[in-house]
């Protein structure tokens, strides 16, 4: 796990032999849910994955059904007891919270297990922090991290407390408290500041972008669903695809020819259920790949559940809703479809009728994606249909260079010439044939 979510109080692991662990850590998995089935399954499949990708291993799970968390405790205090039977005989080093752990939960549940606790949020940023790769996608989990971990400083000093304030009780530990404070403040105001000079540029980078005639498709979708693997699969872009959550933090961009078409293709952050809104505003500056694209391809893994699809692609939109993105047009890209026989893909062809069905790793329906990202580019462009006079005709080599589908055959009164072309390329062309001149 991540150096942030290392720190604890309490912990039977000693810190020395931490440092002798061979292997992933062992997690004891605990979870308050007011649901069953199918979804508490999915919701405790997704934290032991997300605890396998942070370098952990889930050897036990304990659930309670109850409307809402204990406040307190997280659990009731029967379950706590058996949550404590549990630790002492299975001696984990943590214990992961399927929700959200309020800081006063987190301390109540290491003062009475004796091991660091952990909830799916710190488990989610320790993950980030292992695959963000740039400098930008590093400051952002830097600073997600801090802001989760402020609420939490208080802990760190519970030794302290009764020097907190009031008469006789004054000291240095209020003095410490409010050291270790004002360090994680200042910090995270040298990152904010940081990262809006990071803005800035990408502000000035992008204004370029908008301005060019190239169309921009964004990949978005449930982390794991094969958006890299497509992305590779589409430009060779060298995206890397291991079988992990969340392995793709940083934005990728490429430029992909699509019948004759040039597209720019991002590949960016996978999404989850309940993605942590620290997270959201963190990456605020990267999803604006999605944010500021013409068409968004909504990847899913055609392999799972329908319920499970369903469940996921409706975190998708909220994220996409949260970040400003919710009207932008979508086409429905159903990956992984090798994983199915002829009747899952036939099912999924009447369920989706809309979708593209493809799979990135044999390369099945990527000539029928390349189209319909073709027929997107063409839709942003506006058709010529003019006559070049002959003295003029240099104008024809502007056309060839700025259009696309060009046509042309020679008439009495000069060459015709038909061609898509974006919308102030076409004016230009049709200005200088107003005016005379070239």
């Amino acid at each position: 796990m991540g150096e942030l979510q290392r720190t604890y109080r309490g912990s039977a692991q000693r810190p020395e032999e931490e440092l002798h662990r061979v292997g992933p850590e062992r997690a004891l998995v605990i979870a308050s849910l007011d649901c069953d089935g199918d979804e508490e399954r999915d919701r405790l499949d997704e934290l032991t994955e997300l605890l396998r990708t942070a370098g952990a291993e889930v050897v036990e799970t304990l659930v309670q059904h109850r409307e809402r968390p204990e406040p307190r405790t997280y659990v009731g205090t029967g379950k706590l007891t058996e949550l404590k039977e549990l630790v002492i005989r299975l001696k984990p080093d943590l214990v992961a919270a399927e929700g959200g752990l309020t800081p006063g939960q987190q301390r109540a549940l290491e003062d009475r297990l004796g091991v660091r606790v952990v909830d799916r949020t710190a488990v989610i940023l320790d993950i980030f922090a292992q695959h963000a790769r740039s400098a930008e996608g590093k400051l952002q989990v830097e600073l997600a991290q801090l802001e989760y971990s402020y609420a939490r400083q208080e802990g760190l000093w519970q030794h302290l407390e009764r020097l907190g304030g009031g008469v006789g009780t004054r000291g240095p530990g209020e003095s410490q408290l409010e050291s270790d404070r004002r360090l994680v403040r200042n910090r995270m105001a040298t990152l904010r500041r940081r990262l809006r000079d990071v803005a800035r540029s990408r502000e000035t980078q992008r204004e370029r972008r908008t301005g060019s005639p190239i169309p921009r498709i964004a990949l978005a979708g449930y982390t794991n669903a094969g958006k890299s693997s497509l992305m590779n699969a589409l430009t060779g872009a060298g995206v890397s695809t291991d079988d992990a959550l969340f392995e793709t933090l940083d934005p990728t961009t490429r430029r992909v020819e699509a019948e004759g078409h040039e597209i720019l293709l991002s590949d960016t952050v996978g999404f989850i259920r309940h993605l942590p809104h620290q997270l959201v505003k963190a990456f605020s500056a990267t999803l604006e790949e999605v944010r500021d694209a013409d068409l968004i391809l909504h990847v899913a893994d055609a392999s799972e559940p329908e319920a499970r699809r369903a469940d996921r692609a409706r975190a998708v939109d909220e994220v996409l809703e949260e970040i400003g993105a919710g009207d932008i047009p979508r086409l429905d890209v159903l990956n992984k479809v090798d994983l199915l026989d002829a009747a899952g893909r036939e099912a999924l062809g009447w369920r989706a009728p809309d979708a593209v069905q493809v799979s990135a790793t044999s390369g099945e329906g990527l000539d029928v994606l390349s189209h319909r990202l073709a027929e997107a580019a063409r839709d942003r462009l506006t058709r010529l249909d003019v006559t070049i006079p002959y003295d003029l005709g240099n104008l024809i080599s502007v056309v060839y260079a700025d259009g696309s589908e060009v046509e042309q055959e020679s008439t009495p009164d000069g060459t015709h010439v038909r061609a898509l072309m974006p919308a102030a390329a076409a004016a230009r062309i049709r200005s200088a044939l107003q005016n005379g001149h070239a």
